[in-house]
């Protein structure tokens, strides 16, 4: 009776200290896309991620019904670091919806003006900061300012009246109030002493500092990335502690009386081997701020052999010494030299092979579907060599001798023959360890791949043009693993199958290094058109730093690279997040996303049709 009563009496507390909206509740996740593309197209750096930040503590003053019930204490503000945007996970804080998706624009324009990372303001400093902010958001975007001047109105509705407030708090108060009425007058000087209630339409004044090394770069044994279907996308607060001692396990109450989760205590307490993942996200909600440490001990080991490198006796065959390559640093705007080693391989247990059974209905028809890009068998005059003499070449000739005119040397042949379409496509494939992963109840992302890489074959092999297959995955920047399935030289025949058939998931996406190897071997081609297709189901990452804007940064710059060569590159993805990313690589005309990834084997011959009509 006791617990029916109390858990009734805290929803009813609960409830009536809430001051949100939540019948007008915008979720980050239905405004995500608009968001970005906004945010974007105001000028925002285009390697930013946009995503759901995590609420901190405000520390201003609660009411008697928030303090009784043990909330209002935590808020969401938006905020920017050099990876991305960070923007609340949903916003209910005005009474109609329309002004609530409003404010995730208004926050996405202002972030637009901040610098590269948000430093930490507190009181004046940051007042005055994004009262500069808005001013500039205001100047360089007329058209806002119908939306800012209806959500001051909606915000300044929801602050506290300043007559009930004490002396300080009110002057602060009028000053805040006075800030977003005029962003372009002068806020004055004064003190903040308590922190006021949070301002919705500006961003954080102590952002969360985000730590660019990840608990994955920690361990060369951490296991491969999480299917995107499921990663848990919210950022969270968190700091390094020492790993407690194992030896001095304490237990100061019985577990069943805790009732939420608590903040980290430097107490050793032992765990299963199999994780709780909704457990962990719950208990990753509850917490403002996360303690991570290093552990010796290996938990979920399983993951440690799918990751160590092979023996030498059992890898692929090494052609070669490795390949120094360059690596762009987008935070120093410099590449550096010799920075990553790429190491060519070759599958070493491929055999000569025949295509698959399932497929060869589908390449027939691809094949006779190509064919018909062959150009047209035609007379080619005037040439060194041929079937016949060319008639009107030889009079021309002698007629030149008769007239005592320098005679110019001339082919005095022509011959019946086909055309060539003077072009070549290197396609470059992602092994990563995702492609591991299941996308229904009969195939992998690597079988989808290898289907892929029989059809384009069998396609291209109709039309007679130039083509080179290659994959790629490393396992940080000393080695990346760069496959040989099919170059330029060779013909495509049993052998070529036999190494699309060898294929297999690898490790991580160092994406620039292999760009920058294929681009190298493809501009060595002579034709006049040079395509390059990357095929992959993921964002650039590795186990170091490479991940996040670093990956995206290092990879566009390879991009650039390669078409300052003269060459095409196309990205072919199946990653369902890529519109997230891929704008800012590739362009919005360099790439496309294959929903459906069982029409990728399909699709991949038809876009290369495409993109050489």
């Amino acid at each position: 009776m006791e617990e029916f009563v109390g858990k009734h009496w805290h929803r009813l507390i609960s409830q009536s200290a809430r001051r949100d909206h939540a019948s007008a509740r915008v979720r980050f996740d239905e405004i995500s896309k608009t968001v970005g593309i906004f945010f974007r197209a105001l000028g925002g750096e285009g390697g930013l991620s946009v995503e759901a930040g995590t609420a901190t503590e405000h520390h201003a003053r609660r009411s008697w019904l928030q303090r009784l019930a043990g909330t209002g204490k935590l808020v969401e503000l938006g905020w920017r670091d050099d990876q991305a945007l960070h923007l609340p996970s949903e916003i209910s804080v005005y009474p109609e919806r329309e002004l609530n998706r409003k404010l995730y624009l208004w926050l996405a324009a202002l972030a637009t003006e901040e610098g590269s990372a948000s430093e930490g303001y507190t009181g004046e400093q940051w007042l005055v900061h994004n009262q500069r902010l808005s001013k500039r958001v205001l100047m360089r975007y007329p058209g806002l300012g119908p939306y800012y001047r209806v959500l001051v109105e909606a915000e300044l509705a929801r602050r506290p009246d300043p007559e009930q407030l004490p002396q300080t708090e009110a002057r602060q108060e009028q000053v805040i109030r006075m800030a977003l009425r005029q962003p372009d007058a002068g806020s004055g000087t004064m003190h903040f002493g308590r922190p006021p209630e949070p301002v919705y339409l500006w961003l954080h004044p102590d952002p969360p500092v985000s730590r660019t090394d990840s608990i994955a770069g920690d361990s060369d044994n951490a296991a491969g990335g999480t299917t995107a279907q499921g990663r848990d996308k919210r950022r969270r607060r968190a700091q390094r502690v020492e790993q407690p001692d194992k030896r001095g396990g304490l237990i100061l109450h019985r577990f069943e009386s805790f009732p939420s989760w608590a903040e980290y205590v430097r107490v050793n307490r032992e765990g299963e081997e199999e994780d709780d993942e909704a457990a962990a996200r719950q208990a990753a909600d509850d917490l403002e701020v996360m303690s991570v440490s290093r552990d010796q001990s290996s938990v979920a080991s399983r993951f440690r052999f799918d990751l160590d490198l092979p023996a030498a006796a059992s890898d692929d065959r090494k052609l070669g010494s490795g390949i120094l390559l360059p690596e762009w640093d987008y935070k120093l705007a410099r590449l550096r030299p010799d920075y990553c080693l790429l190491q060519p391989m070759e599958a070493i247990e491929s055999e000569a092979a025949e295509l698959p059974a399932h497929l060869r209905r589908l390449a027939r028809r691809l094949r006779g579907q190509f064919e018909a890009l062959r150009p047209m068998r035609t007379w080619h005059k005037a040439q060194p060599e041929g079937s016949e003499v060319d008639l009107d070449a030889f009079m021309q000739y002698i007629a030149e001798r008769r007239g005592g005119r320098p005679v110019a040397q001339r082919g005095l042949f022509r011959d019946y023959r086909g055309g060539a379409r003077d072009l070549a496509c290197l396609l470059l494939a992602d092994l990563s360890l995702s492609t591991d992963s299941w996308v229904s109840n009969h195939a992998r992302v690597i079988d989808i791949i290898r289907d892929s890489l029989f059809l384009f074959a069998e396609a291209l092999s109709a039309t007679n043009d130039a083509f080179g297959i290659y994959g790629f995955s490393s396992r940080r920047r000393d080695h990346v693993r760069f496959h040989l399935i099919k170059d330029f030289a060779e013909s495509y025949g049993a052998q070529a199958r036999g190494r699309i058939q060898a294929i297999k998931p690898g490790y991580y996406t160092r994406m620039g290094a292999a760009i920058r190897q294929a681009g190298s071997i493809l501009s060595e081609q002579v034709a006049h058109n040079r395509l390059m297709l990357i095929l992959t189901d993921g964002k650039p990452n590795d186990l170091d730093h490479y991940e996040g804007r670093y990956g995206v940064e290092d990879t566009r710059m390879a991009i650039l690279e390669a078409r300052r060569k003269g060459l095409q590159p196309f990205c072919i993805t199946i990653d369902e997040e890529a519109g997230d990313y891929l704008p800012h690589i590739f362009g919005s005309g360099g790439y496309i996303v294959i929903r459906r990834p069982s029409d990728l084997p399909r699709e991949l011959p038809m876009i290369y049709a495409r993109l050489t009509q």
